[in-house]
């Protein structure tokens, strides 16, 4: 006998699912939980169907929550690097010698004063204003990129922990962990509590 056509939910109770099949059905836990049951981490298709799988998926977030620690890391470091770049026209422009830093290549000049030095500042052969500009708008574009990635990956390490369940959470903090260990060389353990 088919009963497919009996409804069987209380009156005036829709959950919301309406004709939409929901497949292996992922648990969306808004209050705390130890449970892995049909617990699915972001996406339907990352679903725990044992515990294997859900071993292998608490090794993966540790993972890429230390990996987030290494974008960050990746950061820095070009942060400082770039910084390094623009201090370099800084020193160059300062030296008056026509953008010549080395002193053996400054007494050269100044041994040749009679001949004329092509100063141009747009000539590609010495560091001037175009050049720290071109440098400035591409250490720009390269910091906001990688801005981006960080507020991209923190938001998902966010939803990580929007599962609601403590293993997962425990894999978060775990990640962190392991990626201050691996990436922080010397970096403040100081952290705001804002998502990015």
């Amino acid at each position: 006998m088919d009963h497919s056509h009996m409804d069987h939910g209380m009156p005036g109770m829709d959950h919301g699912h309406g004709d939409m099949d929901m497949g292996g059905q992922c648990n969306m836990n808004m209050v705390f939980t130890w449970s892995s049951e049909n617990l699915c981490i972001i996406f339907r298709w990352w679903r725990i169907t044992g515990p294997i799988s859900f071993l292998l998926s608490l090794v993966l977030i540790v993972l890429l929550t230390a990996g987030y620690e290494g974008v960050r890391q990746i950061t820095r470091k070009y942060e400082l690097a770039h910084a390094r770049r623009l201090n370099a026209f800084t020193a160059v422009s300062s030296t008056g010698d026509g953008g010549i830093t080395d002193p053996s290549l400054a007494n050269v000049v100044s041994e040749n004063a009679g001949l004329p030095i092509n100063n141009d500042e747009r000539s590609p052969l010495l560091v001037g204003r175009d050049n720290r500009a071109a440098v400035v708008r591409q250490g720009k574009l390269t910091m906001a990129a990688l801005y981006a990635i960080q507020v991209f990956y923190s938001f998902f390490i966010m939803l990580l922990f929007m599962t609601y369940n403590g293993a997962v959470m425990i894999a978060v903090a775990v990640g962190a962990f392991v990626g201050y260990l691996a990436f922080a060389e010397g970096t403040p353990a100081a952290k705001s509590v804002a998502c990015h």
